[in-house]
C-alpha cells in the first residue's frame, strides 16, 4: 500500500521536525549571561580597566618622534573624560610608551612627554589633575613585539591604566 496523499507528506515532515528537535543535546545549559528576562548582562565591572577599554578606549597613538595628540587621540581622551565623570572615585595612571628606536634615555623622556600631553588634554577637559598620574616606560615595555612599522606604531602610545 502506497501513501500518496499530499497531507501525508506534510504530516511526515512535521513529525520528522518534532523528532529532530527532541534529539537536541541533553548537556547542561551553559551560562550565557542572560538574566532570564531577555536582557543580557555583561561581565564587565563598571569603572574597571576593561570598562574603560570597551567604553572609551585606553590608548592614544603618536607619530614617530612626536608627542602632540592626533585628532583620533583627542577623541579617545574626550571619551575618557566623559567616562571619568561617571566614576569620580577612579584615578588613572597614564603610561608613556615608545618604539624600540632611539636610546633608552631619549625614549624615557619622549614617553613622559607623551603621557603628559594626554594628561594635559584630560585636564583641559575638566578632569581633576589629582586623579591623573604619569609614568614613562620608554621602550622598556613594548605592546607589540617586532621590528617593523606596524609594531612600532602600536608601541608609540599613551596608555591609561585604572588604578
Amino acid at each position: 500500500m502506497r501513501f500518496t496523499h499530499p497531507g501525508f507528506k506534510i504530516a511526515s515532515l512535521v513529525a520528522a521536525l518534532f523528532i529532530v528537535s527532541a534529539c537536541k543535546s541533553s548537556e547542561a545549559p551553559t551560562d550565557t549571561g542572560s538574566t532570564g528576562g531577555g536582557a543580557v548582562t555583561s561581565s564587565i565591572v563598571p569603572g574597571s580597566q576593561e570598562d574603560l577599554a570597551v567604553t572609551a578606549g585606553d590608548s592614544v597613538f603618536f607619530d614617530y618622534d612626536q608627542y602632540n595628540l592626533r585628532p583620533e587621540g583627542q577623541a579617545t581622551l574626550q571619551s575618557q573624560a566623559a567616562w571619568l565623570a561617571k566614576y569620580p572615585s577612579v584615578t588613572l595612571t597614564i603610561e608613556g610608551h615608545c618604539d624600540e628606536r632611539g636610546t633608552r634615555e631619549y625614549n624615557l623622556a619622549l614617553g613622559e612627554r607623551r603621557a603628559n600631553s594626554a594628561r594635559a588634554y584630560l585636564i583641559s577637559l575638566g578632569v581633576d589633575p589629582s586623579r591623573l598620574q604619569v609614568i614613562s616606560y620608554g621602550k622598556d615595555r613594548p605592546f607589540a613585539v617586532g621590528s617593523d612599522e606596524t609594531s612600532w606604531a602600536q608601541n608609540r602610545r599613551g596608555f591609561s591604566r585604572v588604578n
